[in-house]
């Protein structure tokens, strides 16, 4: 026997589910569009240039991860990372490379991804 009752529309729960997933809960933390706007400009520049293939999102309590891969089996290339604790103090952004190296950190997203995009224009 089912658990719904026939009064109830079995897709409203779906509805719901749909809703709640596309609005995080206000305690994660997560990127505004402005940010990521800018993390995937940078991303598509390394794509079209075949440096990056892949990539993924973490909104976690604490803190908010774009890492980019070269392959999808592999550890992360780099992590940007946003964590609005350290805000006062070093600056919330953050780029750390594979092997945990912070390369660089700051106040301001902008000037924290340039020593992402110097290497590209090193090489």
């Amino acid at each position: 026997m089912s658990s719904i009752s026939e009064d109830t529309d079995p897709s409203e729960s779906r509805g719901v589910a749909r809703a709640a997933a596309a609005n995080p809960p206000p305690n994660r933390v997560t990127f505004n569009r402005l940010e990521l706007n800018r993390i995937l400009n940078l991303y598509g520049r390394m794509v079209a240039d075949g440096e990056w293939r892949d990539y993924a999102i973490d909104f976690l309590k604490d803190r908010a991860v774009f890492s980019v891969f070269r392959r999808a089996s592999e550890v992360p290339i780099y992590r940007i990372e946003k964590d609005p604790r350290l805000a006062r103090k070093q600056g919330m952004y953050s780029v750390i490379s594979a092997t945990g190296l912070i390369l660089r950190r700051g106040h301001e997203l902008e000037r924290v991804l340039l020593v992402i995009d110097r290497k590209l224009a090193l090489v």
